[in-house]
């Protein structure tokens, strides 16, 4: 039994297995990407017309899987047009995840728990005199095209330049301050704004430009009301509330570990366990797609036992026998041609002459109706016996 369930992944081999990681990893890539942006939506929706489309297919519903081929390549055109921005996010997470500075052997730069510690400090107090404030930390994504106007600055991390630029009466006070590497890269910032009204709620617009920005890179952006005195952390297209101090300075600490993770053991538990659901279904479906189109088009050979039925006959005579009653027809097509065909879909019908006796038919082609994916090979035996005899004749009722 373990033998038989193990079979088909034997096929796989060496080849087949990088075609597997390959797969995976672009369609983990396409989960999460569509998670921290519109497409989830637009995802869901290809994915169900593709799988109606190939049920089309697969039971031979021409007239809906040609409407499905016309229209697939408007649809391709007008989903690049929609989701143009999405789409270079997603072409530039591939060249960041190909070019990482760690692969290169550069080392991130990471905060210091002295700089964590400044940036809770400083923003806990702008909170609790209710000043307004925007800060902006860049994780591995580029973030310069998301980025509009703003003054260069390239000042040291520090709690005294914090709060002179976000003061009421400085100039740059209204836009975001840029945070690269210990450093303010930039002040006075225009980050692009969030379109999410349901995440964003009835909150203003240092919130809706953090919650724009984290939809488009893996920047971590914090925010200040002025309004109500709170502090809010928007990462991978999520606002949350933060109301502790210790809880901003760990979610710091958390955000660059994640872009530079210590070299040891719990790093590849910490990369299993982060979206290990998304993972799961990725390896799944990229196990599935190899079974159904690589191993799938493999040439394969299938017998059936297929009864062998007749046309009707005139009344007063019937069929006495038919020799044999099954036949044994054997199928060449790929191998996925084979997966949804049912018994009833093979037919075996021999034309008989309206008179009595044996009559004897050798079958072919012309006696035979079956899908259109498959390629007959053998039929075994070939020559069928049917005898043609008398209908008894019913019993004269009793009368009364």
């Amino acid at each position: 039994m373990l033998q038989s369930l193990l079979y088909p992944f034997k096929e796989i081999g060496f080849s087949g297995f990088l075609d597997i990681l390959f797969m995976t990893l672009l369609i983990y890539t396409l989960l999460v990407w569509s998670k921290r942006t519109r497409a989830a939506f637009a995802l869901t929706g290809i994915l169900i017309v593709a799988g109606v489309y190939l049920l089309a297919r697969q039971f031979n519903l021409n007239l809906t899987a040609a409407i499905f081929e016309q229209f697939f390549a408007v649809i391709l055109i007008a989903l690049v047009v929609i989701f143009q921005e999405e789409l270079r996010y997603f072409f530039e997470r591939i060249a960041v995840w190909s070019f990482n500075r760690r692969l290169l052997g550069k080392e991130i730069v990471r905060l210091s728990r002295e700089e964590v510690e400044i940036l809770v400090r400083t923003l806990t107090d702008l909170a609790r005199d209710r000043i307004g404030a925007l800060v902006a930390i860049r994780g591995n994504d580029m973030m310069v095209r998301h980025l509009e106007g703003g003054q260069e600055c390239n000042g040291k991390l520090s709690e005294a330049l914090l709060k002179s630029i976000f003061d009421a009466h400085s100039i740059g006070h209204d836009g975001a301050v840029v945070v690269k590497e210990n450093r303010i890269s930039q002040f006075s910032v225009q980050l692009p704004l969030s379109k999410n009204m349901k995440k964003l709620g009835n909150r203003g617009t240092r919130h809706a430009a953090a919650l724009g920005l984290s939809e488009l890179c893996d920047a971590l952006c914090i925010v200040v009301s002025e309004e109500r005195g709170t502090i809010s952390v928007a990462q991978n297209g999520e606002l949350t509330e933060v109301r502790e101090p210790e809880r901003l300075a760990k979610i710091l600490e958390g955000f660059y570990r994640d872009m530079d993770p210590k070299n040891d053991t719990k790093e590849w538990e910490h990369h299993f366990q982060k979206n290990w659901r998304d993972k799961l279904i990725a390896l799944s479906l990229s196990v599935a797609l190899w079974f159904v189109l690589v191993n799938g088009s493999k040439t394969a050979y299938r017998t059936l036992s297929i009864p062998v039925e007749y046309s009707e006959l005139p009344a007063g005579l019937e069929v006495d026998a038919v020799l044999p009653g099954t036949v044994d027809v054997t199928f060449r097509g790929v191998r996925r041609s084979f997966y949804f065909i049912r018994q009833n879909q093979i037919e075996i019908s021999v034309p008989l002459k309206p008179e009595k006796g044996s009559q004897r038919v050798r079958l072919g082609l012309g006696q035979m109706s079956f899908p259109k994916n498959l390629v007959l090979e053998t039929i075994e035996p070939n020559l069928v016996e049917i005898i043609v005899g008398e209908a008894e004749k019913a019993p004269p009722k009793p009368k009364n």
